[in-house]
């Protein structure tokens, strides 16, 4: 299984790199798990709109064919760290190449909704994107330890 993070964003504070790339290094080599910065639109009179949609444009574009398109969003399904490791464990078993898209500032464009096989949301508040980039890294990492039964998730 091939999982790749598509995150609209721009550099990170020194406290994200460090905790993303903490549980980059724990996860296991057959769980690949690659990061992949998308700019954000450059912003022309406050339209959220047309950023939505260059940022769209960017996202769709470095989409691999056969990657499922998962999203995190505050509106998408509310997900526990036990049907998230299923997900994954269920996605290792297909062999599945999965794309995580983590949205910019405001949203993500509804093409890329529309084609997404499904949306996650940690919680219905809003949180900030470079939290959400070291959450998911600390939830896959998690996930993982849950399908190989290593003692770090003692949920």
């Amino acid at each position: 299984m091939r999982l790749r993070v598509l995150a609209v964003g721009s550099r990170m504070p020194d406290w994200v790199e460090a905790g993303v790339a903490e549980y980059h290094k724990r996860m296991p080599r057959e769980w690949s798990l690659d990061w992949l910065i998308i700019p954000p639109a450059k912003r022309r009179g406050g339209n959220a709109a047309q950023a939505r949609t260059q940022e769209g444009d960017a996202i769709l574009k470095v989409l691999k064919p056969r990657e499922l398109l998962v999203t995190l969003d505050v509106t998408g399904e509310l997900v526990s760290t036990e049907s998230m490791a299923q997900q994954l464990a269920d996605w290792q078993m297909q062999s599945a190449d999965v794309a995580l898209v983590i949205g910019g500032a405001d949203g993500i464009d509804d093409r890329v909704t529309q084609q997404a096989r499904g949306s996650w949301s940690f919680g219905r508040i809003t949180l900030p994107h470079p939290l959400v980039r070291v959450i998911l890294a600390e939830q896959l990492y998690r996930a993982w330890s849950i399908n190989a039964q290593h003692p770090y998730h003692r949920g």
